[in-house]
């Protein structure tokens, strides 16, 4: 548990009142990186405070009534997410721009365009939500932030999220390097050996990954492999 000298303040302002719990610093780079944890482990002291600087705290009929119940791990959540993190100009605007990147790097790997059953470039998206002004919220769970920006994309370009089914085709000698990569890029269907010694494998996969995985497959393969959308 870090020590009191060394917490960071998150702070919310609600129903005329303020609530304050003291954090671990290490906090801000997890929430930069998109990681889950542990609100607990993190807090130099475990409770609310109306004012950490003094150590005064507020009533807890009004905790109560600002976050509808007691249990600290939410309480302390919520401040996170609804309130402010003491953190710098320049810390901030890191964190925005990594949870931007997440946004991104998600909806692209995920996503297709219905219209022709491809992937959008990453730049695509990006462009898009420059257009449509998206501001993440650094301290908005991921999920959220994709929603909220899937929402702003839907009437500028054509985009839905959906899996797809590949064929894949591989030599039996490069079996061994790529088998790893198909697994964790999808659910394996089905798949069998042919006559010559070739491994083929039928997949779903997230729609906007079947690009990525061509390249990955292409590379470790030289070329030899192939995928077919189905």
């Amino acid at each position: 548990m870090v020590s009191l000298d060394d917490a960071i303040t998150a702070r919310l302002e609600s129903h005329g009142e303020t609530f304050e719990i003291l954090l671990d610093p290490r906090v801000v780079d997890l929430i930069k990186q998109g990681k889950e944890f542990d609100i607990i482990e993190y807090m130099a002291v475990e409770g609310v405070f109306k004012n950490a600087g003094k150590g005064t705290r507020p009533a807890e009929d009004k905790i109560k009534e600002v976050f509808g119940t007691g249990d600290i791990s939410e309480i302390a959540s919520r401040i996170i997410e609804k309130g402010e993190i003491q953190i710098t100009a320049e810390q901030r605007k890191e964190m925005l721009e990594a949870k931007r990147q997440q946004v991104i790097a998600f909806i692209a790997a995920n996503a297709i365009n219905p219209q022709t059953h491809t992937p959008h470039p990453p730049l695509r998206i990006q462009l898009a939500l420059e257009e449509a002004k998206y501001h993440p919220d650094p301290f908005k769970p991921l999920q959220k932030e994709i929603d909220e920006a899937m929402k702003l994309l839907r009437p500028l370009i054509p985009i839905r999220f959906e899996k797809v089914r590949i064929a894949v085709k591989i030599n039996g000698s490069d079996y061994g390097r790529c088998y790893d990569d198909l697994i964790r890029s999808g659910t394996l269907e089905r798949e069998e050996w042919t006559a010559d010694g070739s491994w083929i494998g039928v997949l779903e996969v997230p729609g906007g990954m079947t690009n990525d995985i061509t390249d990955r497959l292409n590379r470790k393969t030289k070329g030899s492999a192939s995928v077919k959308l189905l």
